[in-house]
């Protein structure tokens, strides 16, 4: 028989672990996860019965197989036949199929609402053409963005940065407004000095032509057979108990059958023999080091880790990997018995609360990326769905620096304040509780070394036995359903004796894309 070792429990690794065990009948499949959880950055973190998802995950692809594999693990129960979506605790269930008050197993459809708070208002992500919008922008605003985009038009700029990219789309005053700002606080570089590959991944077909293309496709005949840009999708699917639901599942079918998922075992190092061929990793367990032989190893942990994890790399390609860039995450779960903000929308929500699932904040006086409201992802992760609200505040970071190293107590400090300068919250005696919770490497960056990205590929795939998936085992910024097509192509190319790797390098490099989250 032969051994496969796969780094990482997450998405992409617990993907190809049940692949290979679904596949043959002669490959023994060991998994080492670093951490007690399933699911990478896409776990569930249960604090005091009110679970919190690492920074928001919408189920969504256009590929049939990612689909049919996810409802194979956690049926789909269909879209409501009601308006009000965040209701399902306390109405009758009219979606047919199992009562998910009966049962864990299901995945819920969820409406996308998703919005930016700029200057203490509410804009539509993506634009919608509405009162609202020019009465939240002004006359002033709305002329300039409307000469600023004709503008761009007219004078394409030569992509060479992700402001660029943004520009050429939306015009200069609208990135300036809805982009600029924001993107520099996710990624801690202004946009002018990253790479428009990243553009190119997570935005692909959305513009502003686009919105105007979905907007007019919805007043035409035959509009659910509509082309829709996955940016512009109005609907997902969400595990009841969060997105850690899914992989908590799929960890328990693969040791079902006969695959070892090995919890609290760091990889720290990888061994290849003189004919660069891996032939065994070693693995930190209760302080312990223990080395495993293998003969296939796929691997999703950070590429930076992992060459810098083996021996014999040629010193070009060791300072590539050594310089890739990251930005790490962290969140701040707060429970509070109401948000201040009004919900001005048709949407009816428990405790009418605002309906977004999360809001992208641009506002200039805090230094908060993004919040999550919990209660309208699933209200299934509340513990106390009428009377409290749970929110995660998320801010963006590098490790080691103040805010990665601040103290819980002083991270709770902070978020709370800005809550109050937002205005969600009046007094920071309003909140209940707080739980934090720090993602390493959650989001790998384009710059730096990553411009030399594909010669450490090209030196990645002279080994022959070593297979490379998932977010941070390709270094690229992909989400749920990229991360598990890398897997697909991975076992397919080891159960068909494919050498070329190129197809699972190709994952989410064309130009329609197949997932937004």
């Amino acid at each position: 028989m032969k051994k496969a070792l796969i780094i990482g429990a997450g998405p992409a690794g617990l993907t190809a672990a049940y692949e290979l065990l679904k596949g043959s009948d002669d490959i023994e499949v060991i998994v080492f996860e670093e951490s007690e959880y399933m699911g990478g950055i896409s776990k569930t973190v249960n604090y005091n019965g009110n679970r919190m998802d690492m920074g928001g995950h919408r189920f969504f692809s256009k590929v049939p197989r990612v689909n049919e594999w996810w409802e194979n693990m956690l049926p789909l129960q269909g879209s409501p036949s009601y308006d009000d979506i965040a209701l399902e605790r306390t109405m009758p269930w009219k979606q047919g199929g199992p009562d998910p008050e009966q049962t864990d197993r299901v995945m819920l459809l969820r409406n996308r609402i998703s919005r930016i708070f700029f200057e203490q208002k509410f804009f539509d992500y993506p634009i919608k053409l509405s009162f609202e919008l020019f009465k939240n922008m002004g006359l002033l605003n709305t002329i300039q963005v409307g000469f600023s985009y004709l503008f761009s038009l007219i004078h394409k700029r030569e992509e060479k940065s992700l402001e660029d990219f943004y520009i050429n789309r939306f015009g200069k005053k609208l990135y300036s407004m809805f982009f600029e700002r924001y993107t520099e606080n996710l990624w801690g570089r202004h946009p002018s000095q990253i790479d428009p590959s990243w553009g190119a991944q997570r935005v692909k077909g959305l513009s502003i032509i686009a919105i105007f293309k979905d907007i007019f496709s919805k007043m035409l005949p035959g509009k659910e057979n509509r082309h829709v840009e996955t940016s512009l999708i109005e609907s997902f699917s969400y595990p009841k108990l969060g997105p850690g639901q899914l992989w908590e599942v799929t960890a328990s079918e693969v040791e079902k059958m006969g695959g070892r998922i090995l919890k609290n075992s760091k990889v720290v190092s990888l061994t290849k023999d003189a004919d660069n061929h891996l032939v065994s990793l070693t693995y930190e367990h209760n302080g312990e080091q223990i080395t495993v032989e293998g003969d296939i190893f796929i691997s999703s942990m950070p590429v930076k880790d992992l060459v810098g994890g083996m021996n014999d790399v040629p010193a070009k390609e060791a300072a590539i990997a050594a310089g890739l860039p990251y930005r790490d995450y962290r969140t701040l779960g707060v429970l509070i018995p109401t948000l201040k903000l009004k919900n001005k929308t048709k949407i009816h929500t428990i405790g009418n609360i605002v309906p977004d699932n999360w809001v992208y904040v641009h506002d200039r006086s805090v230094t908060m990326g993004r919040f999550q409201i919990y209660n309208n992802w699933s209200p299934y992760m509340i513990k106390d769905l009428e009377h409290t609200v749970w929110i995660g505040l998320e801010y963006f970071c590098n490790e080691g620096d103040a805010l990665w190293n601040m103290s819980e107590e002083e991270f709770s400090r902070l978020g709370v304040q800005e809550m109050v300068t937002m205005g969600l919250i009046d007094s920071a005696d309003e909140v209940i509780d707080t739980h934090a919770e720090s993602v390493k490497k959650a989001y790998p960056a384009y710059f730096d070394t990553y411009a030399e990205m594909d010669t450490l590929i090209a030196y990645l795939n002279t080994i022959d036995n070593l297979y490379c998936v998932g977010r941070n085992g390709q270094h690229r910024y992909n989400n749920i359903d990229h991360s598990m097509c890398t897997s697909f192509e991975a076992v397919y190319n080891i159960l068909n004796g494919v050498k070329d790797r190129s197809n699972v390098w190709n994952v989410n490099t064309e130009k329609e894309y197949h997932e937004s989250k």
